[in-house]
């Protein structure tokens, strides 16, 4: 193990991407997730593992651990370890060599550059080298995964990236306020028109319908209460993709890999 810690703030699908190729790259990382994550690709998100205790992504295990002393035990198992602890408390106990925000809030929730001698936030609402030293463009096209020293990534525009000519309709938001049940599973082949879950509220129930076909790549957790609009759903249109469903997409491994470079770099503020 490369000696120093890397805290990554946040596990999902995203955040697992970069997560797995460090762990795999030899460093020690801590996840620090909030106590209800709504991740839809669960099947490749380490977050999982605050509800399962454990989760397992490409042969990678990830443990829920209550404490920093447990934490360190875990890594000596082979294990990455996970806290719940949204507001990154154990950071100034752990005394990390690099923290990750991997949150991907679209804004900052709380990282700050003090916070290690050196800071990387994935994705719009920072600003490189006022509120971390690099931010790490998560945008798809040209510039994904992208090293910015200096400003911030391209603004988030609300409409997911382009996948075999569709973007927005790849995304199902919930139609109602109320508590999540899955009809379809990550993996199936689902149609456009189909229920793929229901939203209940009392004696009320509104179907969720497929905006498209194609195969179902995430769906949010069975029993998780959701708000209208709040993301439940994503649907790949390449059939050709289904195997794919438990592993960690390019768009993650890009991602990762500029992380990685920018783990890499010398110490800027020492120059």
């Amino acid at each position: 193990m490369t000696e120093g810690w890397i805290v990554v703030r946040g596990g999902g699908d995203l955040a697992t991407g970069t997560i797995y190729k460090l762990w795999k790259s030899g460093f020690k990382v801590l996840v620090l997730e909030c106590q209800y994550p709504s991740a839809i690709r669960r099947k490749v998100a380490f977050s999982d593992a605050v509800y399962n205790g454990r989760q397992t992504v490409e042969n990678v295990t990830c443990r829920l651990v209550d404490h920093w002393k447990e934490a360190q035990e875990v890594v000596c198992e082979g294990c990455i370890p996970l806290m719940v602890d949204p507001e990154g408390k154990v950071i100034s106990e752990c005394r990390p060599a690099v923290v990750v925000d991997a949150i991907l809030a679209k804004k900052n929730l709380g990282t700050k550059k003090d916070m290690a001698p050196k800071t990387i936030a994935l994705g719009p609402g920072f600003e490189a080298g006022k509120d971390v030293d690099y931010v790490i463009e998560t945008k798809r096209g040209h510039r994904l995964g992208r090293i910015i020293t200096e400003g911030c990534a391209i603004p988030n525009t609300g409409v997911p990236g382009m996948i075999a000519g569709y973007g927005k309709e790849r995304v199902i938001h919930s139609p109602a306020e109320g508590i999540f049940h899955e009809v379809r599973h990550i993996g199936d082949e689902v149609k456009k028109g189909e229920t793929i879950g229901m939203i209940t509220s009392g004696d009320v129930c509104v179907e969720v319908i497929a905006s498209l076909t194609g195969v179902l790549r995430g769906i949010i957790r069975e029993g998780y209460p959701v708000t209208e609009g709040f993301k439940i759903a994503d649907i790949d249109p390449r059939l050709e993709e289904k195997e794919n469903c438990d592993t960690i997409s390019d768009k993650a491994r890009c991602i990762a890999g500029g992380v990685l470079e920018a783990v890499l770099y010398p110490d800027r503020r020492s120059l």
